[in-house]
């Protein structure tokens, strides 16, 4: 009887968890037999050899679009503490740690969703349950330097504005990483099949409304570049760059 790949991936040990495993699968990582296989939910013979081309460097894909920040933008992380908004199973978590972040605070709206070696790190503070959009002085700590987001199913701009008032005017050195995904930016007329921004026009309309959000709730946008991967179903998506101005605009 024909398996799902996903679920015979986390049984025989190649992946921790069926996120990973699907996170694998959408790498192209995954071989059966002789083909290629990227679709978790895709059935296939167990008999077959699966090989893995070559394992994910992080807990989920994510990882791989910070990493792309921090080096574009030579933004170096040792040593600093650190918060992660919207945190899920932990990509930019893990990328955080591997560059030697001295804690990270997790944020995430779900419950039990950040892989387990993760939770099982003394540098990570679990925040399960939380909804970002209500974070305030309290939920920071003093000593924090660098905060990277990575939301789904709302537009950054939710967050953007309180996060920048839970922050104090002064912090003008906090270092600000937001994956920006134009499906949840732009209108919902403006969404094509699939949940897919497909008109480049449109993805970029997406990303310069937040940049101008961003610059309106007391932001300084210090640069932009796409991910070096897609997001879910293929969509572009990118990274934004932002470091906390001088003073909180009006955003009336």
């Amino acid at each position: 009887m024909r398996r799902r790949i996903d679920q015979l991936l986390v049984e025989r040990g190649f992946a921790e968890s069926r996120h990973k495993a699907q996170a694998l699968l959408l790498a192209g990582q995954v071989m059966v037999g002789e083909q290629k296989v990227e679709k978790p939910g895709q059935l296939v013979d167990p008999d077959l050899e699966i090989r893995i081309l070559r394992q994910l460097p992080f807990v989920s894909r994510a990882g791989a679009k910070l990493q792309a920040a921090l080096d574009h933008f030579s933004i170096r992380v040792a040593g600093r503490v650190c918060a992660d908004l919207g945190a899920s199973t932990g990509g930019f978590t893990d990328c955080l740690l591997q560059n030697g972040a001295a804690r990270v605070i997790a944020f995430d709206v779900g419950k039990g969703q950040l892989a387990w070696k993760l939770r099982a790190d003394p540098r990570v503070t679990v925040r399960d349950e939380f909804n970002v959009r209500n974070i305030g002085p309290d939920d920071l700590p003093a000593a924090l330097s660098l905060i990277s987001m990575d939301l789904s199913f709302i537009s950054v701009t939710k967050v953007l504005a309180p996060l920048r008032q839970a922050l104090p005017v002064s912090a003008l050195s906090i270092d600000v990483i937001v994956l920006v995904k134009p499906q949840f930016e732009v209108g919902k007329g403006e969404v094509g099949k699939g949940g897919i921004v497909r008109e480049p026009d449109k993805r970029a309309r997406a990303l310069e409304g937040v940049e101008e959000f961003a610059r309106r709730a007391g932001y300084s946008v210090i640069g932009s570049i796409p991910s070096p991967l897609a997001g879910a179903g293929g969509n572009q998506e990118f990274l934004l760059y932002l470091q906390p101005s001088g003073g909180l605009l009006s955003l009336s």
